[in-house]
């Protein structure tokens, strides 16, 4: 497929994403407590297989060769999380050095291979001590948040100028504590309602926390957004796929971008939100970029019966689906990016997540096909590049993810990695995804020569 690569700037990022929890391994090791995925996914039934991440991709040990995957693709950029509870293990309180070592080591190792570090600092592993005390319900865990984050960026502030507040805090909030299918595994609207606001108030905490730490820093926060319309012109629907549209979108973009949490759904969500004075504020720091993560689009109708928002997903039939069953459509990434470009007026944004699930095919020479994640990259990275030249200012593209890997709640089954691991044996194998992206890598490179 044709990607037009002229669209992207020179200077753009082309890197692959992960985070601590699904591929570090080593949850006991080097003083880190447990986090609150710890204890989810040791409970009994809720992830699928009763995986956990124990082990996981043995990132803590085997940093050294995946740096090499990534040179091996020509990514010239590396989204990572922070642990907290390997860094802060006791949620608050003294530092953990042990723990930072290893995050000074691994940017020193991707510096050193040319790879420009992307830092998150919270990717749903709240430690476990912090959610005992009430977790993101709570005010104090913001607070937690942004002493965290200080700690972080004054050893590592030095060398990392890409820091992310937050990833997707609507699975934090709306699955972990509405739907109840990811850590902490709870279902009620009021405690996920504050737990949305606290969130946000961390992200602006944190903002403030890393520039003070580390003057130049370029932060920003990465949402999982979605295109959202109605499954029919009923008009029970058409209002339904506004709801949804606010639970999804608005209520995560609206408040960072200074126009507070959006009126209709405080009415839909019926639950007070715990204001202070000044917290709007706080969650508006001036963003340096945004990120989106995206992987399917939404068809909702009306569902009275449901939980908030009132509205419920459609399949549609007769369209590509992943392993995960959701549906393929590249047109919503780049009706995102231009939406966040005119609507929010994002002066730099990055695709910081963008992938697809398969069951690979190992071939008996150990070669992996997967020709589906293979024309899913294509599909999306030219629908990144139409949206480029039609103004969304998109300065890099973050594919998830490097490496098969934990998949929360799915365990090990779905793998969304450009590179295969054989989990009894960690070995690493490129799939044919991950070589074809590593060419067009190298297409926008030599354009870029040629250029010059």
């Amino acid at each position: 497929m044709t990607i037009d690569l002229a669209a992207f700037p020179q200077d753009f990022l082309w890197g692959t994403a992960t985070s601590a929890y699904q591929i570090e391994g080593a949850v006991a090791e080097d003083g880190r407590s447990p986090s609150i995925w710890d204890t989810f996914s040791h409970t009994p039934g809720k992830v699928d297989g009763g995986d956990h991440g124990d082990v996981a991709c043995d990132h803590y040990h085997r940093w050294r060769e995946d740096i090499a995957l990534m040179r091996e693709l020509g990514t010239n950029a590396y989204r990572l999380s922070v642990a907290w509870p390997r860094v802060v293990p006791g949620g608050d309180g003294p530092a953990n050095a042990r723990g930072l070592d290893f995050y000074d080591a691994l940017v020193d190792g991707l510096l050193e291979a040319g790879i420009t570090p992307s830092v998150t600092l919270y990717h749903w592993d709240l430690p476990q001590v912090l959610q005992d005390r009430g977790g993101w319900s709570g005010r104090d865990t913001a607070h937690h948040l942004a002493a965290y984050a200080a700690v972080v960026a004054e050893r590592l502030g030095d060398r990392v100028r890409h820091w992310t507040t937050l990833n997707e805090p609507l699975c934090s909030a709306w699955i972990g504590h509405l739907e109840g299918l990811m850590a902490p595994g709870l279902t009620d609207l009021t405690t996920a309602v504050r737990a949305s606001y606290h969130l946000l108030l961390g992200h602006g905490l944190a903002t403030q926390a890393i520039r003070a730490a580390s003057p130049g820093a370029q932060v920003g926060i990465v949402n999982n957004l979605s295109s959202i319309e109605a499954a029919t012109e009923r008009p029970e629907d058409v209002a339904a796929a506004r709801r949804m549209d606010g639970h999804t979108n608005r209520w995560w973009l609206d408040p960072v971008h200074g126009r507070g949490f959006p009126a209709d759904m405080r009415e839909v969500y019926g639950v007070e939100l715990p204001e202070r004075e000044g917290d709007l504020a706080t969650m508006a720091q001036p963003l340096d970029w945004l990120g989106l993560n995206y992987y399917f689009p939404s068809a909702v109708a009306d569902d009275p019966a449901g939980p908030a928002p009132y509205a419920a997903d459609v399949p549609r039939q007769g369209v590509p689906r992943t392993a995960m069953g959701w549906e393929v459509d590249a047109a919503g990434i780049e009706s995102l990016l231009l939406r966040l470009t005119h609507e929010y007026g994002a002066r730099r944004l990055y695709v910081t997540e963008n992938g697809s699930a398969y069951p690979d095919v190992v071939r008996p020479d150990g070669t992996v096909d997967d020709p589906e994640r293979t024309r899913y990259l294509e599909q999306h990275l030219a629908a990144c590049a139409s949206a480029v030249r039609k103004g969304a200012p998109l300065a890099g593209y973050f594919a998830w993810s490097l490496l098969d890997n934990f998949e929360w709640a799915y365990g090990y089954d779905k793998r969304f990695g450009l590179v295969h691991v054989d989990y009894p044996t960690q070995r690493r194998t490129v799939k044919g995804s991950g070589r074809r992206y590593a060419e067009i890598i190298r297409q926008h490179g030599g354009r870029e020569r040629r250029a010059a």
